[in-house]
């Protein structure tokens, strides 16, 4: 019995460690929560139970540790908070200031990504490389970005400020600021110079593809009915 409880203590012990040091020193983070997901109440609710907010603290543990040039133990924990969180970050990865991570079973980000500040990752997004080559080969996401559901952005390309990546596009090539991009491969809709809100409509998305089917239809069903 007394060795149970000992157990429950350090098991407590640990808890508090977790929450005091997600506290201290990820408050832009939690900030982030707040600010992008309506679902969010309470700090506590936040601190123990968002998998985005854990994922990104065990990387930043594992990145600092790669930095002083310690083997193994930062690829082990990025190992260890994919197995918890269903987020795989590599530890070489440099990801800057308030980047929120939403729900995130399944993102995947690559060694040599670079992610800039007040990023938003929905869930199945892939930061990743297109083959075997060496050095940089994975993409630069600029501040402000929005990656939808299911988005796959691939290989040494940059997503400029402000953009918006829909659900599930595929992008291969460079990305302007202010701009959305949907389908497979992506496809870019300007936005106008506006700046694309964190607050996303993912329904409301166009994709000038579908439109131009859209468009052919309604001209065949017209020629369709003139003809008769």
């Amino acid at each position: 019995m007394s060795d149970l409880l000992s157990l429950l203590l350090i098991l407590v012990s640990l808890v508090l460690v977790w929450i005091i040091v997600i506290l201290l020193g990820f408050r832009k983070e939690i900030d982030a929560v707040f600010e992008r997901d309506p679902a969010a109440r309470t700090y506590i609710e936040v601190v123990l139970l968002y998998s985005g907010l854990h994922a990104i603290v065990m990387y930043r543990i594992a990145h600092f540790l790669l930095l002083i040039r310690i083997p193994f133990v930062p690829r082990f924990l990025s190992q260890l908070a994919k197995f918890f969180t269903g987020i795989e970050i590599h530890p070489g990865a440099k990801i800057g200031q308030s980047l929120f991570i939403d729900h995130g079973m399944g993102v995947v980000i690559g060694e040599t990504s670079v992610v800039g500040n007040n990023v938003t990752l929905y869930q199945g997004v892939t930061l990743g490389g297109t083959g075997k080559e060496k050095g940089k080969r994975h993409p630069n996401i600029e501040d402000n970005v929005v990656i939808g559901t299911g988005a796959k952005i691939l290989g040494n390309i940059t997503i400029k400020e402000s953009s918006y990546i829909g659900a599930n596009a595929v992008v291969v090539k460079d990305v302007p600021a202010n701009s959305t991009v949907v389908g497979v491969p992506g496809r870019i809709t300007k936005q106008d110079g506006k700046k694309i809100e964190t607050a996303l409509d993912h329904v409301h998305v166009l994709d000038p593809i579908k439109q131009s089917l859209e468009e052919l239809e309604d001209r065949i069903a017209r020629l369709e009915k003139k003809s008769s």
